[in-house]
């Protein structure tokens, strides 16, 4: 597949910032957030949440591919994504709901101009929160892996709304409404350094954060082989996938094989290995995740 031009949302975010300098090296860029940041001039302010689609369907003309990283927040409200696995648990904000009810509103209108502006392809930064309610199960031995068959399931506002880009995505990609979107999602999991040192304290959650390690260099090879890939039809003919980006983790219980075969997602990394000296230093339990 032939990608000359990419518009990325969410320009100025974290996982955007992993991503540039890759994406800068292949496509000519459109770069979309809500605020212009001071370090990234080409940045355009857009606001995807406003439904006068119109005010902004121009930067997506002549665009092959997007990726697709914003989504919606609001001060002093906590949508979740808690760690299922602990027992303190406290309850997120119900308002959540309105927050990360824009977040799908800015999704249905990147999918509904693709399809309008004649783009091919949309990535986006789903989470491994789409799956989250299994985490117990996961860490406490229940099950051993969750992959892009098991059933999505979340307790948390965020949570939902992945679930929900992921589906609406699905609708576009059938071709119900009109031309089909193919698309994939990125369910990531921990896209940072693990540090041994502030997670020693809770053994589950640190082997939990090293099963779920994505680095960078594996990130931009996942995002990059989700836009490229020529041929990304499923088995029942729809242009769609769900992946979870982890790196080759030792511990990893979330499955990477259908990432493997469609796009021939080949990470470098495992977390054993690039933190193998914390680990020797921090990490007291045995096994997987189980304490």
């Amino acid at each position: 597949m032939t990608i000359k031009r990419v518009l990325v949302t969410g320009a100025a975010g974290y996982l955007t910032r992993q991503l540039l300098p890759a994406l800068r090296e292949r496509y000519e860029l459109v770069l979309l957030d809500r605020v212009r940041p001071p370090d990234i001039d080409d940045v355009v302010e857009v606001d995807l949440a406003d439904p006068d689609i119109d005010r902004y369907r121009a930067h997506f003309r002549g665009v092959d591919a997007i990726v697709h990283n914003v989504r919606a927040t609001r001060p002093g409200v906590d949508t979740g994504a808690p760690r299922q696995w602990l027992a303190e648990r406290p309850p997120s904000d119900l308002d959540g709901y309105y927050v990360e009810r824009l977040s799908l509103d800015m999704a249905y209108h990147v999918f509904r101009l693709a399809q309008e502006e004649g783009v091919r392809r949309v990535v986006t930064t789903s989470s491994n929160h789409a799956t989250d309610w299994y985490e117990t199960k996961l860490h406490d031995g229940r099950m051993d892996f969750v992959d892009h068959q098991t059933y999505p399931l979340a307790d948390n506002f965020y949570g939902w709304a992945k679930i929900g880009y992921e589906n609406l995505g699905f609708i576009f990609a059938t071709g119900r409404f009109g031309r089909p979107v193919e698309n994939v999602h990125l369910r990531i999991v921990v896209p940072r350094p693990v540090d041994g040192a502030s997670l020693a304290a809770n053994q589950v959650s640190y082997k939990r954060d090293l099963a779920g390690y994505l680095s960078e260099r594996d990130f931009r090879q996942l995002c990059i082989k989700s836009l490229e890939t020529p041929d990304i039809r499923n088995a029942d003919g729809v242009p769609w996938h769900c992946f979870y980006g982890v790196s080759n983790n030792t511990r990893s219980c979330w499955s990477i094989a259908n990432a493997r075969a469609v796009i021939g997602y080949a990470p470098e990394d495992d977390s054993e290995r690039v933190f193998a000296d914390e680990i020797r230093r921090y990490l007291t339990t045995n096994g997987r995740t189980m304490g």
